[in-house]
């Protein structure tokens, strides 16, 4: 058996070492061929990676000046020692680029990166793009790192993520986060480059939330667990609700047979897509919706997994809210799944009034602001007992393995050990040092009563309905001796010591 091993290993190094130069390729293992990706050894969640950006700096000022156009322009780019010329970088964002755009203190920006917007075929070591957050509204740096990190643990096709320290014509930029873009590298890797994945997002964002370059008014937001009034559906059954963003496909509802209906899905490929891969989405969608062969139209176990995952961190300026965006949606076959993106708002950040709210945010109808019957990828799957049974499942696991006997505490402690220095020596930080340590104290006490809260509603101690929650008010955890102001949120671009001021309220 040593032996077997020892040779298998052999190959790996050899596979490595030949496909290194060029970054990716297809081998055969036995009789299946597998695509390697060198960059994934590279973007690793345990150590800090360092982008070296070499740039005009005149460019890069005029950049930063007209951030709103998100318009690349060219840099060298060294990651980890490692140099390519010649790459097209951009700010990225929607409201967290609209808020910094309109602050005269800061231009920290979240970053898109493109290996091969100015030389055709260039890569990364096998990777298209890759994307540097800047940890907008997130006085702890930890959340988006913390969730994906929760959805690989219990199984969910994520991107790599891993922290890195910034410069910028040799000086220190700032300590973002990098996480891998979901396009064709992120598909060879996960999935032998098969399948067609969307992103699924209307231009026209509602719910005050309004065109890009504007920023939300968030003097009322919504109880978390409000749903909305639908005793008066529209005659036609389509859902166009004012005060919320899913229209044109992002609900995953089906309204019909026409594949206009579902512009936001289709107008935001991320492959290269035609009339008849669309048309396996909307027939994916009308099973769906219909509650019919849902093993063939969807990837139950992986979509299970993500509402498992997405439900502990909280974050609701996605799918389950009446935003309704920030996932990918995954097809293959005919079947479809959900994939996570943009965590920077879990954890209470994002439409949560107190921190009870998000301690006892319902495990059986984990949506904000919508009904379960709005976003059917959820809500039809927890009407099969034994698809909602398995869901409960992957919540115990998770909680057994990431929360329970103290474990959420020290991940904290080991990621403040890894970043501590970083984050200090921060020049264009949102927050001061002394709040990121205050935060993550918060986190850690905000993390023990999710997970205390998930156990008893598990148990069935604790009610799991957004309804018998209101019903029992008295068998609820007490959060509220959560600051989620120290911990961020939407609106938390304020500059250092203003954490306590009226703009840092939650959503």
């Amino acid at each position: 058996m040593k032996k077997i091993i020892k040779n298998t290993v052999v190959i790996i190094v050899v596979v490595t070492v030949v496909l290194y130069g060029c970054g990716m390729g297809k081998v055969s293992i036995g009789d299946q061929p597998v695509t390697v990706v060198s960059y994934a050894e590279e973007i690793d969640k345990n150590s800090i990676m360092t982008f070296e950006i070499s740039v005009d700096e005149d460019s890069w000022l005029n950049m930063l000046d007209d951030a709103l156009k998100e318009e690349y322009i060219s840099a060298d780019i060294t990651i980890n020692g490692y140099k390519i010329s010649n790459v097209g970088i951009r700010p990225k964002g929607n409201s967290s680029l609209s808020s910094i755009a309109k602050d005269e203190n800061t231009d920290r920006y979240s970053f898109k990166i493109k290996f091969d917007e100015y030389v055709e075929g260039q890569t990364w070591k096998g990777l298209d793009k890759i994307v540097l957050n800047s940890n907008y509204s997130d006085a702890t740096s930890m959340k988006e790192y913390l969730s994906y990190d929760i959805m690989s643990y219990i199984g969910v096709n994520s991107p790599l993520f891993s922290y890195a320290d910034i410069s910028v014509n040799g000086e220190t930029w700032g300590f973002y986060l990098a996480v891998e873009d979901m396009d064709s590298g992120y598909l060879d890797r996960v999935f032998d480059g098969e399948g067609e994945l969307y992103k699924p997002d209307n231009d026209m964002e509602m719910g005050g939330i309004p065109e890009r370059g504007n920023v939300p008014d968030i003097e009322n937001p919504p109880d978390i667990r409000n749903r909305p009034d639908m005793e008066n559906p529209p005659e036609n059954g389509k859902i166009n609700k004012i005060g919320g963003m899913d229209q044109n496909g992002v609900s995953l509802q089906y309204t019909g047979d026409e594949l206009s209906d579902y512009s936001a899905i289709f107008d935001n490929a991320e492959t290269k897509t035609v009339e008849a891969d669309h048309q396996r989405i909307v027939t994916a969608l009308k099973n769906l919706n219909q509650g019919t062969e849902l093993e063939t139209y969807v990837d139950v176990d992986a979509v299970l997994r993500y509402f498992a995952a997405h439900t502990v961190v909280v974050n609701l300026d996605s799918y389950i809210s009446n935003m309704g965006h920030n996932y990918y949606l995954y097809e293959k076959n005919g079947k479809i799944s959900i994939l996570p993106w943009d965590y920077n708002l879990a954890f209470g950040g994002f439409q949560s009034q107190s921190g009870s709210d998000v301690v006892n945010f319902p495990i059986d109808t984990p949506v904000s602001g919508v009904s379960l019957e709005d976003r059917p990828l959820l809500g039809k799957l927890l009407e099969v007992s034994e698809y909602k049974d398995r869901y409960h499942t992957y919540l115990k696991e998770i909680l057994e393995g990431y929360f329970n006997n103290g474990k959420f505490v020290e991940k904290i402690e080991d990621l403040d050990n890894l970043i501590s220095a970083y984050v200090e020596k921060d020049p264009s930080a949102f927050y001061t040092f002394t709040e990121y340590k205050a935060a993550i104290e918060e986190l850690k006490v905000l993390g023990n009563l999710r997970g205390e809260s998930i156990k008893g509603q598990l148990a069935g101690t604790i009610p799991s309905t957004a309804e018998a929650q209101v019903e029992e008010p008295d068998k609820l955890i007490d959060g509220s001796m959560v600051n989620l102001r120290a911990l961020g949120s939407q609106g938390g671009d304020k500059r250092k010591g203003e954490i306590g001021s009226e703009a840092q309220l939650s959503l």
